[in-house]
This record gives C-alpha cells, structure tokens and sequence, in this order.
C-alpha cells in the first residue's frame, strides 16, 4: 500500500505569498533517510524538512536539499516553526528544542515572529588569492571591499562596494562548482554589502551554494545570522546594541524579498535570527 505524507510548502522571512524563501515541511516518524532525500529532490527547493519525534528534545529536525542532507538551515527551521504553530503544535510566546544534525537548537515563537537561536562560529580571515573565484563571480577587484574572511560553517564572506556591483553579479556556476570542488576550506559563497534598500537594514546579502544544488538562495538564515556577528567584530554597526533586532537584506534580485531579523548578545555569546512565514501549499505526497 502507498503511504500518503503530508507536506506544506511554506515561504519563510516573508509574511506575504511568493515573497522570502520556501521550503517544504513533512513531520511524519516513518520515513527512511532515502525517502527524505527522495522527496527533497521531487519537491525540488533549497530545503525540504523532516520533523519528527524525539527522545532527546521536542523534534528530531533535518534538513535536505534536491542533492544532500545539510548540517543547517535557517529558513526551513522558520518554516518548520510556521507548521508546528498552524498544526498548533506550538504556542505563542513559547520555545521548543530540535534535535539537530548541528546539536539541539533551541527556537520559538514570540511576538509574531518566529526565531531560532544559532550556534556560534568563529572567522579566518583569508590569505589565499581568490582572483579566479572573483572573475567567476563577475567581480573586479576594485569593487571588493575589506578583506574576505571564512566562518567554521564552511561559508565564505566577500563584501563589496554598493549594491549596483551585488545585484550585477553574473556567477558562472560551472567555474565557481569546479572552485569549490578544488579545495576544503569553504563550501558556500556570501557575497554582501553595507548599501541596503531599506534605511533601517545593515547589509543585502547574495548567496550562492552550487555544489548543494543552490545556485542562488532567496533567503539564508544560516549566512545572515554569521554575517551580523561578523560585523559586530569588526565594528561595521555604528552604536551596536545586544539584544536588538538588525534586519539583514536578500532575494530582491530573484523577485523573492526576504528580511532576516538578527540578534546577537555579546555578553552571553547568544545569537537568534527572527523571520515571519506564510503557507502557500497544503497537500499530500503519496509514496
């Protein structure tokens, strides 16, 4: 007999159809890391996440893109909240905890928004030449400002001048895939500006993840969230304030906007990343 799965799609930093990030979300304890990576690819978007029940925390949470299981990710955890909260399987202004391939990430719903707390990473700064990922990015050299520096999740941070060169880039993704493939120190590309849309906004951010079948991302809650801290660093954020809400920008470049909220608490080393979502699919997969 075929099992029937249901499934939401579910676009995440958004409260507006078609607009953000989506991902699916399946929560179903009977389905075989095969089946996962199945429907991953059938779904066909940057994530699809499985929920399921947990000894070691609320949910057993993982993530998939079309080609891989991913240690992270920030807008299917978003859109995973969404679902347990239209399921009413979460509570406003209450927290649960998912068992993660990252380790138990915690995350909730408050004031409307949802959010998750990130595990913190730590910066390199970059002392290789990176001239052929740059001219496989469209990227001149004049254009890039700041030193480039690698996070310990494996992404890459480049910034460059405005948003005219962000939203002119014109990747070649089978240059930057062999890139990619040819070395080990990072997997992703975060291409970012300090120039925003929006006034009130820190950064516009682009990323690209080939090698995972993402050319471009919507929006990334896994690379905002690291970018904020980055700046805080390197004190790029005039009057930085622990615990307030810096809204990272991204996607307007595929039509698909999408605001990342981004707190970090240097005192505690805490760092949440917030976002609303909407449904705009509800159905069944039949396996």
């Amino acid at each position: 007999m075929p099992k029937h799965i249901e499934i939401f799609q579910i676009d995440a930093f958004t409260s507006e159809p078609f607009k953000g990030n989506p991902a699916a979300v399946v929560l179903d304890n009977s389905l075989s890391e095969n089946e996962m990576k199945n429907i991953a690819a059938e779904m066909n978007l940057s994530e699809t996440a499985f929920l399921s029940d947990s000894e070691l925390a609320n949910f057993n949470l993982r993530w998939f893109t079309p080609k891989s299981e991913v240690k992270l990710c920030g807008h299917a955890t978003i859109a995973s909240l969404h679902y347990l909260y239209e399921k009413k399987l979460l509570k406003e202004n209450s927290t649960v905890t998912f068992n993660t391939k990252s380790g138990n990430i915690k995350a909730g719903r408050s004031n409307s928004y949802y959010w998750m707390q990130l595990p913190i990473i730590n910066f390199s700064r970059v002392e290789n030449s990176l001239t052929e990922l740059y001219s496989a990015l469209g990227l001149k050299s004049e254009q890039i400002n700041n030193d480039a520096f690698i996070g310990s999740n494996g992404y890459l941070f480049i910034c460059v001048d405005n948003l005219t060169t962000l939203f002119n880039l014109r990747p070649d993704f089978n240059r930057i895939s062999e890139i990619l493939s040819s070395q080990n120190n990072f997997s992703d590309i975060s291409i970012y500006t300090l120039q925003t849309i929006e006034s009130e906004s820190v950064a516009h951010i682009r990323f690209f993840a080939p090698n995972e079948g993402i050319f471009e991302d919507p929006a990334t809650g896994s690379a905002a969230g690291p970018l904020l801290l980055l700046q805080e660093k390197q004190n790029l954020i005039e009057n930085f304030s622990n615990d307030r809400i810096y809204i990272i920008e991204q996607g307007d470049v595929l039509n698909r906007p999408g605001r990342i909220g981004v707190s970090y608490n240097s005192k505690e080393n805490i760092l949440k990343i917030f976002g609303k979502a909407v449904t705009t699919l509800k159905g069944s997969l039949i396996i």
